[in-house]
């Protein structure tokens, strides 16, 4: 006779009571890593393509990658673990109407969506807003892990883009703010393949807590 014994889940002690992870919530933070992988790869292709081999055959590339990167940050968006739930909220309805914005100008304009935005800075009243939405995740990054890329990432962003928004920054220096962008991006995405699953899923008696709180005042 063969005894089966299956290992019972580890118990975490959270700030409001003991919790523990399951498989589901493993597979989100998977998921969730993955498309920050595959954003940060889209985003780095394109902006190599733009800073190596600025060519006018390339800027067609440009919007497939950029449709890659802005669907990968949306899964992510999905999957991401954050405490405020009206923040998590916030930060998909900013990355939804930038992406509702992109189908719009890549479907009105003849020119490839890359070129339109860049020569009508305009244009990132509507775009922009998945850049917000990818500035929340390095905010929440660099608030929960103290992470030193992400908190350069979090001024860089909003520098390079509302600095071409009002044509204030030389484009020697849009150009090394982007390729530095691009290159922590990817570090960011490569140290989140390392890191310990249940860091990213956080303290779930806090979920539970602020669920219950919120049910309660209904």
């Amino acid at each position: 006779m063969t005894t089966q014994t299956l290992s019972a889940p580890e118990v975490y002690q959270g700030q409001f009571g003991e919790f523990t992870i399951t498989q589901s919530d493993r597979t989100g933070v998977i998921i969730y890593r993955a498309g920050l992988m595959i954003a940060a790869l889209s985003f780095a292709i394109g902006s190599a393509l733009v800073l190596f081999n600025n060519h006018p055959t390339n800027f067609a590339v440009l919007t497939p990658l950029f449709a890659c990167f802005t669907l990968a940050l949306g899964v992510s968006l999905l999957t991401i673990h954050i405490y405020m739930a009206i923040l998590h909220r916030f930060l998909q309805v900013f990355w939804a109407i930038g992406g509702i914005a992109s189908v719009g100008l890549a479907l009105s304009s003849n020119e490839s969506l890359a070129v339109t935005i860049y020569n009508h800075p305009l244009t990132l009243f509507g775009v922009g807003f998945i850049f917000v939405a990818l500035t929340g995740i390095y905010f929440k990054e660099a608030f929960c892990f103290n992470r030193l890329e992400t908190k350069i990432l979090t001024f860089i962003v909003p520098l390079l883009l509302l600095g071409h928004l009002v044509g204030i920054l030389p484009i020697q220096l849009e150009q090394v703010l982007l390729g530095i962008w691009a290159i922590l991006f990817l570090v960011f995405a490569l140290r989140k393949t390392v890191q310990a699953i249940p860091a990213d899923i956080g303290d779930k008696s806090v979920f539970a807590y602020l669920k219950k709180q919120g049910s309660e005042k209904v």
